[in-house]
């Protein structure tokens, strides 16, 4: 039969491997970004033409048990294909997410994984563009 102080040198022991493990795993994850960053910054800036091939949202639902409140966020990404015919996807604000579409054309620019910004060519320019691609696709068949 054990002791009262057994007990204690058993939570005594077990506490500081938890507190250890937790340590460990934040410092992990803190310099998984932290390398992300420093491996972004060595990248060049790229600026692309491309066409935003797709768009999706993340969409994670919280509960605070505490207080009963449930909320939730979403995530926006937009997917550029570049003229290689390579497709990249962006993680970007709500506001960009809104005013881009499907098959808006522009110049893509980022560093890395690290998205930059994507300004879109005028209409007329796309206007243009869409003509080129329809008379393509109406010459092969």
């Amino acid at each position: 039969m054990q002791s009262g102080f057994e007990v204690f040198d058993i939570a005594g022991t077990i506490f500081p491997i938890f507190f250890l493990i937790v340590i460990i795993i934040f410092l992990v994850s803190v310099s998984g970004g932290v390398y992300r960053w420093f491996s972004n910054n060595k990248q060049p800036v790229l600026s692309v033409n491309s066409i935003i091939s797709s768009k999706r949202t993340a969409v994670s639902h919280h509960h605070d048990s505490d207080s009963s409140a449930h909320h939730s966020s979403t995530t926006y990404y937009l997917t550029f294909e570049v003229e290689s015919g390579d497709r990249l996807e962006f993680r970007v604000s709500g506001e960009e997410f809104g005013h881009s579409s499907e098959g808006d054309e522009g110049k893509l620019t980022f560093q890395g994984s690290r998205y930059l910004g994507f300004e879109r060519y005028g209409r007329i320019h796309a206007d243009t563009s869409l003509d080129r691609r329809n008379v393509r696709r109406h010459s092969q068949m």
